[in-house]
């Protein structure tokens, strides 16, 4: 397993631990704007998740759980995230 997958497992597990999500996605940008996944440089990344912990909480508030669940690996090992973070309903799956 790469430095790439391993900080993707990490965020993961930090995300699951915090959030209780329902649905995850993780998709590493780190490549698109131009720089080696595999390098100890800080990676890009788009989370997708879907949480009940959302439910009654503004989207900058949503942000900030994400955020506080992986303040441990930024800046060293997260530059950036795009966050879409749902509830249940707005996902469909509730």
């Amino acid at each position: 397993m790469g430095i790439a997958q391993e900080r993707v497992d990490r965020l993961r597990a930090r995300l699951e631990a915090a959030l209780d999500p329902a649905a995850l996605d993780i998709i590493d940008h780190t490549e698109a704007h131009g720089h080696d996944p595999q390098a100890n440089g800080a990676g890009h990344y788009l989370i997708r998740v879907v949480s009940q912990r959302f439910d009654g909480v503004s989207v900058i508030g949503r942000h900030r759980l994400v955020y506080d669940a992986v303040a441990a690996m930024m800046p060293a090992e997260v530059h950036a995230l795009s966050i879409k973070a749902q509830t249940p309903t707005e996902a469909g799956v509730a």
